[in-house]
């Protein structure tokens, strides 16, 4: 069996600490009081950052989508769509709140939430008098789904747009950041994200509201009275104030890790692309894809090795890869859920891969990679 704390030579996306995030960690170690002045400084860099108005920091991405249905108002016997080629981080919060996610295939163009589906669904379930409440839209490995027609849809039969941008902190759709659209967004940061804090999320809104209620619920839900009075359920869900000055240091490199990212996909793409029944991820008319994770489907048929094979070669050198998501409809915890979707992402699953990634890797280390692919294909 494989081990989680297998350590790789060459692993699949390690953090990237630049100097200021260690000084600023440094600094905090040293001070002799722990205030919260830098996790609010992060919240509102974070917002600055992104092009919104509101923001608060979490400790992970799934407590952000957590306490997003909470503050829509989401329960007990509520119904949840939500992209169904995605990570299960992304459906466990809607049992948390007692809802039933309604999994929602994609569309080959950009690998995210078909809106054809999604109409289907939305069309069939008004027929039954009773609408989902929300959709959970997934902008997978770094690039956005098409948000401007979902939202449009999601619009039209009144139901909340919840941005997953966990995977997609520098993705942009139409010139703006993803995650920045909905009804509220999230991001992670965790350790094998663009920014990282090691473990961290953001939950973001246009709606004060919303973020207000989300901070005091993650903070035990304490009322503002000179001594604990609690009068709801909360959450020990802040982010550390220690863990924030990670997250500052490397808000002014995203750009930079966002540019080295897509040079080392042109690179894998370059070397890559000219074997028969290799297809990289394609990046969607709209928007920016961040490369994140270098994705591409190998076809066993066309190729000598398929993408299991080149993933136990890579590993026997020392070299991290992962296969595409199995599609929550597939996973036993999901399967009994309902499902729309037109196969697209059991076909992803089946042949896809993702390569090492991580911005801190060198052209001479993703050329090594690259060697072990054409030893396993020719």
């Amino acid at each position: 069996m494989e081990s989680r704390l297998e350590a790789y030579k060459i692993p699949l996306s390690a953090p990237h600490f630049d100097a200021q995030s260690i000084e600023n960690i440094k600094q905090l170690l040293q001070s002799t009081s722990f205030d919260w002045n830098n996790l609010f400084a992060f919240e509102q860099e974070f917002a600055a950052h992104i092009g919104i108005s509101y923001a608060t920091a979490v400790n992970s991405g799934t407590a952000a989508l957590h306490l997003a249905l909470l503050v829509l108002g989401i329960g007990q016997g509520d119904e949840v769509m939500v992209s169904n080629f995605t990570f299960c981080a992304s459906v466990n919060p809607i049992l948390y709140v007692g809802a039933k996610p309604i999994l929602v295939g994609s569309e080959a163009k950009s690998w995210n939430l078909d809106p054809n589906i999604l109409e289907d669904v939305l069309i069939q379930k008004q027929k039954t008098g009773k609408l989902p409440k929300a959709l959970i839209l997934v902008h997978l490995y770094g690039q956005s789904a098409d948000v401007d027609t979902i939202k449009s849809i999601c619009d039209k039969y009144g139901v909340f747009l919840i941005e997953d941008a966990a995977e997609a902190l520098g993705a942009s759709y139409k010139g703006q950041h993803s995650g920045t659209k909905g009804d509220v967004g999230i991001f992670s940061f965790n350790t094998n994200k663009m920014l990282t804090t090691t473990g961290g999320g953001m939950l973001v809104s246009e709606n004060a509201t919303y973020i207000q209620k989300a901070a005091k619920l993650a903070t035990q839900a304490r009322e503002k009275q000179p001594f604990y009075h609690h009068e709801e359920v909360g959450y020990n869900y802040q982010l550390s104030n220690l863990l924030a000055g990670l997250g500052r240091g490397q808000l002014q490199y995203v750009e930079e890790r966002v540019a080295k990212r897509r040079e080392i996909f042109n690179q894998y793409q370059t070397a890559l692309s000219p074997f028969k029944g290799i297809v990289f991820m394609p990046e969607a008319p709209w928007g920016r894809h961040s490369r994140w994770l270098t994705c591409l489907t190998i076809d066993p048929e066309e190729t000598k090795a398929d993408c299991n094979e080149i993933r136990l070669h890579l590993q026997k050198q020392g070299i991290e890869s992962r296969r595409l998501w199995k599609p929550m409809h597939l996973q036993p915890v999901f399967n009994q859920f309902e499902t729309y979707q037109m196969g697209i992402e059991e076909d992803l699953f089946e042949k896809g891969i993702c390569l090492p990634s991580g911005s801190g890797l060198t052209e001479e280390e993703v050329t090594v990679v690259i060697h072990h692919i054409l030893e396993a294909l020719t």
